[in-house]
């Protein structure tokens, strides 16, 4: 079955850096799009970054542009996304997905706090 790991995340001062690793399992990593989202309490899940299935091309949503990349190493069916000159605003619970044979599929989360 398809499961999704999230790790990285954690407390941070703003202006600090983070990665986050999604390690992906039960499918074939390399022919799917990825995609990081988050959410903060009271407030809907939102895309962050998405890259497509050979990793050529990405998108970013505009509050992250310029300070997040994502990308992917299909060597080790995992995805990344690094975060620089994080903001309190970036605070949120960051999800990993892939749509997988029909099927939308989550990690369970990992949580970015920054805070001074």
């Amino acid at each position: 079955q398809v499961q999704l790991v999230e790790s990285g995340g954690g407390l941070v001062q703003p202006g600090g850096s983070l990665r986050l690793s999604c390690a992906a399992s039960g499918f074939t990593f390399s022919t799917y799009g990825m995609a990081w989202y988050r959410q903060a309490p009271g407030k809907e899940r939102e895309l962050v970054a998405y890259i497509s299935m050979p990793g050529r091309s990405t998108d970013y949503a505009d509050s992250v542009k310029g300070r997040f990349t994502i990308s992917r190493d299909n060597a080790k069916n995992t995805v990344y996304l690094q975060m620089n000159s994080l903001k309190p605003e970036d605070t949120a619970r960051y999800y990993c997905n892939a749509r997988v044979r029909g099927g939308d599929y989550w990690g369970q989360g990992t949580q970015v706090t920054v805070s001074s």
